[in-house]
C-alpha cells in the first residue's frame, strides 16, 4: 500500500510574525518548518511501517523550490520518495485538494494521512475537499490510527470525547495533536535522506492550478489589551464591571 503525506512549509511555530508598515508580513529572517499536523502524519505513517504494515510512503509538497528542505526533513523523517508539485499562485484549499488529487490518482495511493489544518491559514478544509474529489471516505481529527486488510479503524477527537469509526480503503485520514509525538530527526537521518528521491513536477503537469477565489484584503496586527488594574473588594469588582459594560 501506498501513504500519500502531504506537507505544507509553515513559519516556525514558536516564531513571531509581524505586519510590516506597508500592510505585507514581515517574513525576512524567519525559520521555516513542517507543519506540525502533518509532521504527526508523516511519524505515524512511518510507525505503522514499523509495526508491520507493508507500507510505501510518499510525501508531496506544493509551492516554490524553497519547499525542498521541508522534503528532504520527510526524507530524513522515514519517507521512502517526496514529490515537490512546483507552483507560485497562491493556492486555496480546493486548489491544494485538486492538485493531490491528481498526486493520488497518479501514485494509486491507498491513504492519504495529512495534518488537520496547517498552523499558518487555520482553514482546516483541504482533507475534507480532496476526500470529496476523490469519492472516497473520509476520518477527521484523528487520535489513533489501525491499519486492517482494506480498511482504517480510526479513533476520532469529537466534542462530547471520542469516537471510533471504521472506513473503507482508499481513505483520507486528517490527525489531531494527541495522536503521536514526532521523533527527533538524527544527523545520520538527514545525510541518508539526501539519497533519496525526490520528484519534482509542475502544477501544470498535473492539469494546472485552479485560480484563486480569495482575495486579501488588509493585513493589520491587533490592538494592543488594556493595562489591568487591581481592585479592593467584590463591591469594587462589580462596580468596576457595570462601568465597562456602559462603555461598551
Amino acid at each position: 500500500m501506498t501513504i500519500l503525506v502531504p506537507i505544507k512549509r509553515v513559519p516556525d511555530p514558536y516564531e513571531k510574525i509581524r505586519v510590516s508598515s506597508e500592510g505585507t508580513l514581515d517574513l525576512d529572517d524567519l525559520k521555516w518548518v513542517i507543519n506540525p499536523f502533518d509532521e504527526i502524519a508523516l511519524e505515524e505513517a512511518v510507525r505503522q511501517r514499523e509495526g508491520g504494515a507493508d507500507v510505501q510512503i510518499v510525501t508531496v509538497s506544493i509551492g516554490g523550490p524553497e519547499c525542498v528542505e521541508q522534503l528532504r526533513t520527510s526524507l530524513a523523517m522515514g519517507a521512502d520518495r517526496a514529490i515537490l508539485v512546483e507552483t507560485e499562485a497562491s493556492l486555496e484549499p480546493v486548489s491544494v485538494a485538486r492538485l493531490l488529487q491528481a498526486v493520488f490518482v497518479r501514485e494509486e495511493a491507498t491513504l492519504v494521512l495529512m495534518g488537520k489544518q496547517a498552523i499558518d491559514d487555520d482553514y482546516n478544509q483541504t482533507g475534507q475537499m480532496l476526500a470529496a474529489l476523490l469519492g472516497v471516505p473520509q476520518a477527521t481529527f484523528a487520535s489513533q490510527l489501525t491499519l486492517e486488510p482494506g480498511h482504517a479503524v480510526v479513533v476520532r477527537e469529537v466534542d462530547a470525547g471520542r469516537e471510533t469509526v471504521r472506513v473503507a480503503l482508499p481513505a483520507v485520514v486528517t490527525v489531531d495533536l494527541r495522536l503521536n509525538e514526532p521523533r527527533y530527526v538524527a544527523l545520520p537521518a538527514i545525510i541518508k535522506a539526501r539519497s533519496k528521491p525526490l520528484e519534482q513536477l509542475t502544477a501544470e503537469e498535473l492539469g494546472g492550478a485552479p485560480a484563486t477565489r480569495i482575495e486579501v484584503l488588509e493585513l493589520f496586527s491587533p490592538p494592543p489589551r488594556k493595562a489591568g488594574r487591581r481592585v479592593a473588594s467584590v463591591d469594587a469588582l462589580l462596580t468596576a464591571l457595570r462601568e465597562e459594560a456602559r462603555v461598551l
